[in-house]
């Protein structure tokens, strides 16, 4: 099996207390059972990574708590795992901006996250001015952004997801490192269009079994694209095995498929191959 590394993983995904709109994702989008919401003790998910020939992982985390699983779990293996770091109050900038600057000079962190409809009642996109001291504290920490695009499973506003609204962020930030997260459906082609025009922008497959990503990004992967899709499952929304299965049985060739799995992932995220 190639080696991977997972890019998006949950190790507290529904806490003492699942939201309700994650009970509804996961009962009427995808359809799962209890694994959906499994909160794993770091040897069951050292063991479930080892069997599954993934070498790292990046764990979900608060900006704004100091104590948690994912924090626990890398101070315990800072060789297998890193942090992706989100919960930002968009609306108050400078202490959001100052609690990342703290949180990253102390934490390993691979970049930071955040989805446009799951905050603000889903109406700010990308392009709303309450970004912007994200963006430029992004830069001058050469920290990687990750925003979800696409519709969002759970029932929220989904317009401020559309990839379009990333169009005047790379124009304005060609410093930010950025990527998509969760796919881009419906808007797939309007993604691969605007990967080819920006260098700075990535798409990571979190979230999408393999075997249902389009056509369209398969070939784009397989030729111009080549360099530009991450791998992550959104583990244990979908398994490492699942993922990592049905990865091994699309159409691709092995050097494309190391890249999307691997070495994407870790120039873009680590600045190495």
């Amino acid at each position: 099996m190639t080696r991977a590394m997972d890019c998006l993983v949950n190790v507290d995904i529904g806490g003492k207390d699942p939201a309700d709109w994650l009970i509804r994702v996961k009962e009427d989008y995808f359809k799962a059972g209890a694994a959906f919401l499994k909160q794993p003790e770091l040897s069951e998910l050292l063991d479930d990574m080892d069997a599954n020939d993934i070498e790292r992982a990046i764990l979900m985390a608060n900006v704004n708590e100091t104590d948690s699983r994912a924090l626990s779990f890398v101070e315990a293996n800072p060789d297998r795992f890193t942090l992706a770091v989100g919960g930002f109050n968009l609306l108050k900038p400078m202490p959001t901006v100052r609690t990342l600057t703290a949180f990253v000079q102390n934490h390993p962190v691979s970049y930071a996250v955040v989805g446009p409809s799951f905050w603000g009642d889903g109406m700010y996109p990308a392009t709303d001015a309450v970004y912007f001291p994200l963006y430029t504290k992004c830069c001058e920490l050469d920290l990687a952004l990750c925003m979800n695009t696409g519709i969002p499973g759970p029932p929220l506003p989904a317009e401020a997801q559309n990839p379009m609204h990333l169009d005047r962020v790379c124009y304005r930030f060609p410093e930010l490192k950025l990527c998509m997260i969760h796919g881009a459906d419906p808007w797939w082609d309007t993604a691969i269009r605007l990967m080819l025009k920006y260098k700075n922008l990535r798409l990571m497959t979190s979230a999408w079994s393999p075997k249902r990503l389009p056509d369209s990004l398969l070939h784009y992967m397989r030729t111009r694209g080549k360099d530009r899709i991450i791998f992550a499952s959104d583990y244990p929304v979908l398994s490492f095995e699942r993922t990592l299965g049905e990865a091994a049985n699309l159409d691709l060739p092995d050097d494309v498929r190391d890249a999307w799995l691997y070495g994407n992932a870790s120039a873009f995220f680590f600045g190495s191959k």
